[in-house]
């Protein structure tokens, strides 16, 4: 049974009614070289540590992280599987995971990692919506599509069509569009002009311009696509939100993509979530106030206490921006 995801609250300002900006703490769990699930972060999606052989980073337990995020205010809390599903669905350690966080945790979790039609052991084929359903009976409440996605939003931006087999269609039509999320994965590509591309060009620092291209595979492999054509197509095919990552931020510490999430905000009708980049509490309070950005999401500078939720909210909440308690 699903149960309602609770309603960000509404603060009213000078009459007129506002959402309060959620912070979300984020969870990239992944199997460990001794086949264990941690809590791992990468620098510009390296989980690695750094010396040669490196192990994979080790921040946590996932169920004992979440837990404490929730007592520390968090709003939500996001589970990212980036090693995502090698054998049978049932048989995925992230189901207990999700099933045993969810007896102490109440707010709503995202998990993402796996979505996607697959082939199990037995010969046995699943849809993504077996997948989802899946990891909802697990006490999710919004699953995150990456790679699939990307390709979704290729065949859709090809052909118009909306015939309902795509993976976002899939689970929005059965759960919801707020049940969807799309993780985009961009990085930068700089340019000189912006006649040297078809895709939307910005300037970014120092003056330099460029465009967000997007990835699959982790950031592997990279497509013709930019950030907001893959949102745009995402949203008209039935997802709910967007958890806005960026590549060439991703573990800097030194501030969100502010062009990149305020372009994303002028381009698409559904939620948005920064992510990338948080080093600081001012680095939330210059995210929302550049580009109104309906939630802010961060890892490591929790994982490591560096930053407190609960020093962000009240950085946040002292600058006059609504934001839960």
């Amino acid at each position: 049974t699903m149960v309602d995801v609770p309603v960000c609250p509404q603060i009213s300002c000078e009459g007129r009614t506002l959402l309060a900006k959620r912070i979300i703490a984020c969870l990239d769990v992944r199997e460990n070289d001794s086949g264990d699930l941690v809590v791992t972060k990468g620098d510009q999606y390296d989980v690695r540590e750094k010396q040669e052989g490196g192990e994979v980073r080790n921040l946590g337990k996932p169920v004992e992280l979440a837990r404490r995020y929730s007592d520390d205010g968090a709003d939500e809390v996001t589970f990212l599987n980036i090693t995502s599903f090698r054998g049978d669905v049932v048989d995925a350690p992230m189901l207990r995971v999700l099933e045993l966080t969810s007896e102490h945790v109440f707010v709503p979790l995202c998990i993402g990692g796996g979505i996607r039609d697959y082939t199990d052991s037995k010969g046995v084929t699943h849809s993504a919506l077996d997948v989802a359903t899946s990891y909802f009976r697990s006490g999710a409440d919004k699953v995150s599509i990456g790679s699939d996605a990307v390709y979704a939003a290729e065949k859709y931006r090809s052909t118009g069509v909306k015939d309902g087999s795509s993976c976002i269609e899939q689970i929005s039509n059965v759960y919801g569009r707020q049940a969807v999320v799309i993780s985009v994965d961009p990085k930068r590509v700089y340019v000189n002009s912006k006649d040297e591309t078809s895709h939307t060009v910005l300037e970014v620092e120092d003056g330099k311009q460029c465009w967000w291209q997007c990835t699959v595979k982790g950031g592997r492999e990279v497509r013709d696509l930019d950030a907001f054509e893959l949102a745009q197509a995402c949203e008209a095919l039935g997802a709910g939100e967007i958890l806005l990552n960026c590549i060439d931020k991703d573990g800097q510490n030194n501030g969100f993509d502010i062009a990149l999430i305020k372009q994303m905000k002028a381009s698409v009708s559904i939620p948005v979530i920064a992510s990338s980049g948080a080093g600081k509490p001012q680095h939330f309070v210059d995210v929302f106030q550049a580009t109104n950005a309906d939630a802010g999401l961060a890892a490591g500078i929790f994982h490591r206490r560096e930053v407190g939720i609960d020093q962000v909210k009240a950085a946040v909440s002292s600058s006059g921006i609504p934001c839960r308690e």
